[in-house]
């Protein structure tokens, strides 16, 4: 067996990337990532699970031709995002006599990002199988990890499920080495920033689909970013550990300081948080890794924005944690706004506005008039009491 090949005429053809530092220009990839492709050699027929990023085609065409092949059948798509899919027309136009597996949604999808003919599709269905032979493929839908249209296969007689996003990590590494996890402790910090960046929106549908793919006998986890696991155990409890929603005493801060007032609050409130017995997580928005940020947002009871006003509202950079932490729906249980002003402003208002669909209790802010004096520091204590309070209510002591 050569170390692309998985099990017997199952083989990877993916394409490493561990360069690349940003994805969907926001998200940063400290680690790199990878574009998985697998091919599947039944009796019968071959099929290709997903493609490639198109920035990267020509490595992945290549390392199809390092498989002389005669022929792919079936490409099987399980999601439309280019990063798995972009180079589904070159594999095309090499193949042209392939057709494209996927469901209805991720059908819609291509038809609209790549310009892929309607009769290049085959339509399946949750739960269908298709034979290459002595091979049978399974598809399992698990919409909303991270598109409503993304499924897995599984491969039945090899016992190989091939995951697409779910159970990935951005984590580039170099297939001639090694394809599979060899150490869960140098995996585990990726894996769970993938999950903060990509998956925690959408917790409750993991859960379901965690649940859909429970009873499988899975010998190989096959993701479509970075290295591959043998058996299920170790990703799966993972993913069911950070898709409850327990919270721990923990508060994040995330802040901006202009000239030092809100410095020195967060610098004060930090201490007295810490002094009360709750954990504290603090980022300067100026420098801080937002990747860093949601996986400390998975875990935190309270969330804290501290920022200056700037023409009447929220600094800008305060504006985008505020958006993140919406867009990333985290467990929260509450939230507040610390921060200083000079002549007023309707900060803590449009702050609240952006965050109000949390659902998370709003735990009376502190803003101070310039630099912070003796009563604001009390202010300060009394809001960190308060916090306390709501955290022992919660059963977090």
């Amino acid at each position: 067996m050569n170390k692309f090949q998985l099990k017997e005429d199952i083989y990877y053809v993916g394409v490493n990337d561990a360069e690349r530092r940003i994805f969907d220009a926001l998200i940063p990839l400290p680690d790199g990532t990878t574009y998985n492709s697998y091919i599947i050699k039944g009796s019968e027929k071959v099929a290709m699970i997903d493609a490639a990023d198109p920035a990267k085609k020509n490595i992945l065409l290549s390392n199809l031709d390092n498989l002389k092949l005669g022929k792919i059948d079936y490409i099987i798509s399980h999601h439309g995002e280019q990063d798995h899919s972009g180079a589904i027309p070159d594999v095309l136009e090499k193949f042209p006599m392939a057709k494209v597996l996927t469901n209805s949604k991720c059908k819609a999808e291509l038809m609209d990002l790549l310009h892929i003919e309607e009769d290049k599709f085959i339509v399946v269905g949750d739960g269908q199988e298709v034979s290459l032979g002595n091979k049978t493929l399974k598809f399992i839908f698990t919409p909303w990890v991270h598109w409503p249209e993304t499924f897995v296969t599984y491969l039945v007689q090899d016992k190989i499920i091939f995951t697409c996003d779910f159970l990935g990590s951005h984590y580039g590494f170099e297939p001639s080495e090694g394809l599979f996890v060899s150490d869960n402790e140098k995996i585990i910090n990726p894996a769970k920033r993938y999950f903060a960046e990509i998956m925690s929106p959408f917790r409750t549908n993991i859960r379901k689909n965690l649940e859909k793919i429970k009873d499988l006998d899975i010998d190989i986890v096959a993701p479509s970013h970075g290295p591959l696991y043998r058996g299920a155990g170790f990703i799966t409890d993972c993913y069911f550990q950070w898709s409850c929603e327990d919270v721990k005493n923990e508060v994040l801060i995330a802040y901006v300081s202009m000239h030092g007032s809100t410095d020195k609050i967060v610098d004060y409130f930090t201490v007295s948080l810490k002094n009360r017995g709750i954990n504290v997580k603090s980022f300067d928005l100026a420098e801080a890794d937002i990747g860093e940020i949601a996986m400390a947002l998975m875990d935190c009871a309270t969330a804290v924005i501290g920022s200056p006003t700037v023409l009447a509202g929220p600094h800008p950079s305060a504006v985008f944690a505020a958006y993140l932490v919406k867009a990333l729906r985290p467990k929260l249980k509450y939230l507040s706004v610390i921060g200083s002003y000079g002549w007023g402003g309707k900060m803590v208002e449009q702050l609240a506005g952006l965050l109000g669909s949390l659902n998370a209790e709003i735990i009376e802010p502190v803003l101070v008039k310039g630099y912070p004096r003796e009563a604001d520091f009390k202010s300060l204590d009394i809001l960190a009491e308060n916090i306390m309070k709501k955290h022992k209510e919660s059963g977090l002591f």
